[in-house]
């Protein structure tokens, strides 16, 4: 298995493929995803790229981090594991009854 890089600073039109063509200038392309809104399905600017290696995802960071795309500055990193994300909001108890 690969490294995972987070990509931040995408164009909101930037598609999969053209993530997946801009990396693939550095190695071998496992996966790339665009995430977008699970509302709208609009791109949120950012995405990540799985490289076949940890070499090329390597020299993929060095290259494309701090590089311009589409007039945006691109972030690009290892990706870090997903925080756990806490229940949700809301107040806590039951309250709100008088007796």
């Amino acid at each position: 298995m690969g490294a995972k890089i987070y990509v931040g600073g995408l164009p909101y039109t930037t598609t999969e493929q053209q993530l997946s063509d801009l990396f693939a200038a550095h190695g071998a392309v496992a996966s790339a995803r665009v995430i977008t809104d699970k509302f709208t399905g609009q791109s949120r600017g950012f995405g990540f790229v799985e490289m076949s290696s940890d070499t090329e995802a390597q020299a993929a960071i060095n290259a494309l981090n701090g590089t311009q795309l589409g007039g945006r500055t691109l972030t690009v990193n290892e990706a870090r594991p997903q925080e756990p994300r806490s229940g949700g909001g809301g107040r806590g108890g039951f309250g709100g009854g008088r007796s």
